[in-house]
């Protein structure tokens, strides 16, 4: 596997998101607010999902699966959202 720019940045967005991930977490320790929660659980799917794509074989139909994982983390992170909207009522 060499290394060009495409896997290079995928790393970055993956260390990013785990970060955010671990930054989220400590604000939930804080505060006990479930928003954080679920937003850092969705920040450390995305950097999975990263992981996942670049271990994926590009020519392998199976690799748009992965997708499903940003699909779970899209799908935390408008939860979290409703919920906190739904708290405030």
């Amino acid at each position: 596997m060499s290394l060009d720019a495409g896997m290079f940045l995928s790393g970055i967005y993956m260390a990013t998101f785990a970060a955010s991930g671990f930054f989220f977490l400590k604000f939930w320790r804080r505060t006990r607010d479930q928003f954080f929660l679920l937003f850092a659980w969705a920040c450390w799917l995305i950097a999975a999902e990263r992981v996942a794509l670049l271990l994926a074989v590009p020519e392998d139909e199976p690799r748009s699966v992965v997708y499903f994982i940003r699909l779970a983390a899209f799908i935390l992170i408008i939860a979290a959202i409703v919920n906190k909207n739904l708290q405030r009522k």
